[in-house]
């Protein structure tokens, strides 16, 4: 047994342990060389976060809790949202934007089976996955290169009687025309959720103000995975500034249950016992009624207390990404001529979370050839997610049908699915990492 004094001084020196754990066995210490792995994204952290995981862990309470709870309110402060909601995954924290939009107290605003979201083909699944689950009707439109998102041209077109919302990702940091969807929402009463999960940290400005993205829609989601720009491990989050939203997100997330009471805690209400709910009984116990078909999507307090961590060091995370993105650009302009390298979108400050490059059309390089030779050089190479959704197998038992519909063509976003690929920029990276990845892309077209 220790000689600790009191439950305090026990933690302290525990998490002094870590700390030497930390530097001992996982701070990294050897300098780059040429040839070493270079992941397309990574963990930064160090004993700080360790220390706050073995304190959430000492708590045991292994559910939401105390750092769950300081994390929403520093992440919304942060942000500039009212209200912010940790779930499980940057996927359920799309679910839960879309399915809050589907609750019967939205009125005529309420997305049913069968009603239409604006979106697009060229991205990743879990923006489109809920509405497809729901009975909703995903609305594809083309995207633009290379700012690699939605092509606001196209929005008139994609609009139908039937369509309620735009649901659409800031692409790799890189935002998307948030004035022209904002203004195009604004005109047809439609919902605006922004799916910021790679986007986390850019600013945008319309009329002289800046604010995060996920902040001018309705609804914003964060996803606090691995590879993104701050992490949990697993983890996401849902932000709003609508008070009638606030509600629905935390009662879907919550098992659809109507009692707002806090984890661990009854009768926050004070009307547990004696309200008339449904066709149940009068009285009948607040804490387990349900208003909602909902889930359980909480996140654990270990995951919260990592990110809160995270949160201190994010400001300097995303301006080593903006460095990290810069420097490659810099580096590659010289293959202009072969390659599309990405541009920031218009009155934005992105905070970006990789670097694409398009080969261009004509050019004679082929894209799997190209990056196959950077990878046989030990660095990490993804594609645009999927490319063009609708032409993978999980569209199969659905292509042709009435479950979903393209607004004109998908001819970008087909070039992205042939042509584009990324590398990352994670703030891990250093100066010879970044230079390093330069000459290997720059020979890979040469070569």
């Amino acid at each position: 047994m220790g000689n600790w004094k009191n439950e305090s001084e026990a933690r302290e020196q525990i998490k002094a342990l870590v700390a030497d754990y930390y530097h001992d066995f996982k701070e990294k210490k050897e300098p780059f060389k040429e040839g070493d792995r270079i992941s397309y994204a990574s963990r930064v952290f160090d004993e700080k976060e360790m220390q706050a995981l073995t304190d959430a862990m000492l708590d045991f309470w292994l559910t939401t809790g105390r750092f769950a709870n300081t994390f929403e309110e520093e992440f919304a402060s942060w942000i500039g949202a009212k209200y912010a909601h940790l779930v499980n995954s940057g996927s359920s924290a799309n679910l839960i934007a879309f399915m809050a939009l589907t609750a019967p107290e939205l009125g005529d605003r309420q997305i049913r089976p069968g009603d239409e979201v604006i979106t697009v083909a060229c991205g990743f699944p879990t923006t489109v996955t809920p509405i497809l689950n729901y009975g909703a009707v995903p609305v594809f439109v083309d995207v633009t290169i290379p700012q690699y998102n939605i092509d606001v041209t196209k929005l008139e077109g994609a609009l139908s009687e039937k369509t309620k919302a735009v649901m659409i990702a800031h692409t790799l940091g890189n935002p998307f025309d948030i004035k022209a969807v904002k203004s195009f929402c604004s005109a047809h009463n439609l919902w605006l959720v922004e799916d910021n999960c790679d986007a986390l940290g850019t600013k945008y400005t319309i009329d002289g103000v800046t604010k995060y993205t996920g902040t001018w829609g309705d609804i914003g989601t964060s996803s606090f995975y691995p590879p993104h720009h701050m992490t949990m491990g697993e983890g996401g989050c849902v932000y709003t500034n609508n008070a009638l939203l606030h509600r629905l997100i935390l009662s879907f997330r919550d098992w659809g249950r109507d009692c707002i009471c806090p984890s661990g805690r009854d009768n926050f209400c004070g009307h547990r016992f004696d309200g008339q709910h449904g066709e149940l009984p009068a009285g009948y116990d607040h804490k387990y009624v349900y208003s909602h078909f909902g889930y359980n999507l909480k996140v654990t307090d270990m995951q919260a207390a990592v990110g809160c961590e995270q949160l201190k060091k994010f400001p300097g995370f995303i301006e080593k990404r903006r460095h990290n993105w810069d420097r490659l650009r810099s580096a590659l302009e010289s293959a202009a001529d072969k390659l599309i390298l990405p541009e920031p979108a218009e009155n934005s400050v992105p905070s970006w979370f990789g670097f694409l490059i398009s080969v261009k059309p004509g050019s004679g390089l082929e894209r799997n050839k190209i990056t196959r030779y950077i990878e046989d050089h030990n660095i990490q190479t993804r594609l645009l997610f999927s490319g063009n959704l609708i032409k993978h197998p999980c569209f199969d038992k659905i292509r042709g049908t009435n479950a979903y519909r393209v607004a004109g063509d998908l001819n970008n976003t087909d070039t992205v699915m042939n042509n584009t690929f990324w590398v990352g920029v994670y703030p891990g990276m250093t100066d010879e990492m970044i230079d390093y990845m330069a000459k290997i892309i720059l020979e890979a077209i040469r070569s």
